[in-house]
């Protein structure tokens, strides 16, 4: 198998795992939130519970170092499936500054100085770059840009916080238009300070050049020619007049490698360390540790003569810094640029050879330190394929090491949660059996067995209602009574178009306009929509009656059953929260509630249709075929239409018709005014068959009474219930806690 092959499988083969452990972030993050909530319990608890003895066991348990650790270890699981779910393997190329990092790129991607910059005179690279291998493209790059709030927060504000010029800038207009900050006395006698402050001067003073940037909207597609003008410090000829760069956060390259077997791979080349610009050895930590599977450190050495410095065992402490969990030994090389006699370095090629001679005397371990001509692509791929053939052959075991180092972890966390559980439910194990009993006994009694309990008033008082309303299911009902006189009377004093005085003269331009064929009808209609909105505010009448009977309900729950204390609702609304309180397991009880709560009783369901067919009067039937003739014999039209009709004949055509209407619709309501308390009585005769007859009814009653017994009788069981309550929510969440620690949710791997 070629190493494309090979590649390709090792990114296939850890894509399964990127998906488990995303998982196991989830439910660490479960662990999280439930531990958090038992820590702010435990502060509620302490303020309830009078024994010292338990206040004291409380305080002694305490999760905040279980919490930190499991956010630490998210924070590490995120970083390990970012490296199992990449498409590519991704190989970094890190330094100082000047050491040959860009040449080698150049000489690995076929690139020139155009993509990626290098000069021989101050840092030229500015932005780090991705290098992608596609061979079925030409070069571009997307470009992506830094946000106001990224720019403030992550290159502005480190330079206020580390040279003490106070109050970062909260927006860019207050960072381009106020005068930078003079550097503090105690730091302007030093040369590193002033070093920082003349970069973020730079920023400063060249802002309005790379501003609209930072409202630009990423990723930008540029072509290959634009590249060096967004990541680069310098022009080709050594001229720092670029700026674009201090605007950009990343720059990813697409092109085709001159090797095609490195397959997926991605080169990724960061800005040289070594200048005073803050921030850079964060962002190296931090691309290692995110976005890293192989790195390349790249040193030249001086031909006049070189060491080991501090600043190099400074830049590979700072490498290994990015994964604790997998030394980074075993995951770099060191490139030592061996230059020739014709370059600007000269030949160095002795030094190289006592740098490599001396390099673990330093404790810089890598897993091998080659002398490469970074300028000569033949060596550079050499350098490069020596590296893929040892990451083919030990990424597996690189992975598996990096993955068993944090499941472990996960595994002592885990231990440590147990324990933690363990001890939160021993303080209340104490509950004496003989307490339960009695508080059972006492329920038993003040539900069922002693002279005056809960049952017996609950279910007579409901029954007595029952009894009410069947007195009076025949009775007319005043609500409906007096709605139907209202809607009457006003049907009397407005009538449309016969209360205007201009009725004749209006009624005649219709004429003129429609014939009297269609005016007559015209005006049927309107009088007949007009009297039935008289009738839409019954719909108030019915409620007020259904409402007044489910509160008659509700007093007898909330009087005789203690049920006020669970909602001082009234109605429909206290049934729906009674409903919402009773668990689903309590089928009957539960049934009965939704029944009166979602009960209504609508002017459109029950009187509508006998008012609609009193209204046949001002309905011409002709008009609703469309057959408009001079004669049609019907028995109940008012007024035979011709073509000399007049206004005068139709106005009184509609007053009968009008007059009609009126005083037949009043006796047929008459003959609905028991139908509302028909209505109330079934509505409660449901409920109380529910709640009282149904076989299972009083065992779910007892049931449901006994979750909230502390807020039914607050005098019978008083402290003892709200100390029962607390205890309960408290093994709730120790539960909870437990459930979210079990071994196969936070598993991604076997050890």
């Amino acid at each position: 198998m070629d190493k494309s092959k090979r590649i390709a499988t090792i990114i296939k083969q850890r894509q399964p795992l990127a998906e488990k452990i995303e998982q196991v972030t989830e439910n660490l993050q479960t662990l999280l939130k439930v531990l958090s909530q038992v820590e702010s319990y435990q502060r509620q608890v302490i303020g309830k519970v009078d024994d010292p003895q338990i206040i004291g066991q409380i305080k002694e348990i305490d999760s905040s170092e279980i919490q930190l650790n499991i956010i630490s270890e998210i924070e590490v699981l995120t970083k390990l499936k970012n490296r199992f779910s990449r498409s590519t393997l991704n190989i970094g190329v890190a330094g100082r500054a000047k050491q040959g990092k860009s040449r080698f790129l150049q000489s690995l991607t076929g690139l020139s100085t155009t993509e990626i910059p290098d000069g021989d005179r101050q840092h030229c690279t500015g932005v780090r770059s991705t290098i992608h291998h596609n061979p079925n493209v030409d070069t571009y790059a997307e470009v992506w840009f830094h946000t106001e709030r990224s720019f403030l927060e992550e290159i502005i504000a480190p330079y206020y916080k580390k040279l003490l010029l106070g109050e970062q800038p909260q927006f860019l207009a207050d960072f381009a238009n106020q005068p930078l900050p003079v550097l503090p006395k105690t730091l302007s006698d030093y040369a590193q300070p002033g070093a920082m402050y003349e970069h973020l001067k730079r920023y400063h003073t060249h802002f309005h050049q790379y501003a609209h940037l930072l409202k630009e909207s990423s990723p930008r597609l540029i072509k290959k020619s634009q590249i060096r003008e967004y990541v680069a410090q310098d022009t080709v000829d050594g001229q720092r007049i670029l700026f674009n760069y201090l605007a950009v956060k990343e720059v990813k390259i697409t092109c085709t490698f001159p090797n095609a077997e490195v397959g997926k791979i991605a080169l990724v080349d960061m800005p040289g360390l070594g200048d005073t610009g803050l921030g850079d050895e964060e962002r190296l930590i931090t691309t290692l540790g995110k976005d890293i599977d192989f790195i390349f450190f790249i040193r030249m050495p001086k031909s006049s003569g070189d060491y080991w410095a501090d600043v190099d065992v400074k830049l590979y402490d700072s490498a290994s810094s990015a994964l604790q969990d997998l030394p980074i030994q075993l995951w770099s090389f060191m490139i030592l640029n061996q230059t020739s006699s014709d370059s600007n370095n000269g030949n160095n090629s002795k030094n190289c050879q006592d740098l490599l001679k001396t390099i673990q005397e330093k404790h810089i371990n890598v897993q091998r330190c080659l002398s490469v001509n970074c300028a000569d692509p033949v060596e550079s791929h050499q350098a490069l394929d020596a590296m893929l053939e040892y990451l083919i052959n030990n990424i597996s075991a690189l992975d598996e090491k990096y993955a068993s180092a944090c499941q472990k972890r996960i595994v002592e966390i885990q231990k440590s949660v147990e324990s933690f559980c363990h001890k939160a439910r021993a303080i209340f194990s104490k509950d004496s059996e003989d307490d339960y009993q009695d508080a059972e006994e006492l329920l038993g009694d003040l539900f069922e067995y002693n002279d005056d309990n809960w049952w017996s008033k609950v279910t007579l008082g409901l029954q007595n209602l029952r009894t009410s309303l069947w007195h009076q299911r025949q009775v007319p009902n005043e609500n409906l009574y007096q709605g139907m006189i209202d809607a009457i009377e006003e049907c009397e004093q407005n009538r449309g178009i016969l209360s205007d005085e201009n009725a004749i003269a209006k009624i005649n331009e219709k004429i003129k306009i429609e014939s009297p064929f269609r005016t007559y009808p015209n005006y049927q209609d309107e009088l007949r929509v007009l009297i039935s909105s008289r009738f839409f505010s019954l719909d108030k009448s019915l409620e007020k009656t259904i409402e007044s009977a489910k509160e008659e309900a509700a007093y007898v729950l909330k009087e005789y059953g203690g049920l006020k204390s669970l909602s001082e609702a009234k109605g429909t609304e206290f049934f729906e929260a009674i409903a919402q309180l009773i668990p689903e397991s309590y089928k009957q009880i539960k049934l009965g509630f939704k029944i009166i709560a979602e009960f209504k009783l609508s002017y459109r369901g029950l009187i509508l249709p006998r008012v609609r067919q009193y209204l046949d009067g001002l309905t011409n039937i002709s008009a609703m075929t469309g057959e408009y003739h001079s004669m049609i014999e019907t028995t109940d039209q008012t007024l035979l239409i011709s073509k000399d009709t007049t206004a005068e004949e139709i106005f009184t055509a509609l007053e009968i018709d009008y007059d009609k209407a009126i005083h037949t619709i009043k006796p047929a309501l008459e003959e609905l005014l028991s139908e509302p308390s028909e209505a109330a009585y079934a509505m409660v005769e449901e409920f109380v068959d529910n709640v009282i007859r149904q076989k299972d009814s009083k065992k779910e009653w007892k049931n449901f009474l006994r979750k909230c017994r502390g807020q039914i009788w607050s005098h019978e069981f008083g402290k003892n219930e709200q100390d029962r309550l607390l205890k309960t929510e408290w093994r709730n969440l120790i539960n909870q806690v437990e459930t979210a620690n079990q071994n196969q949710q936070l598993r991604f791997i076997e050890l």
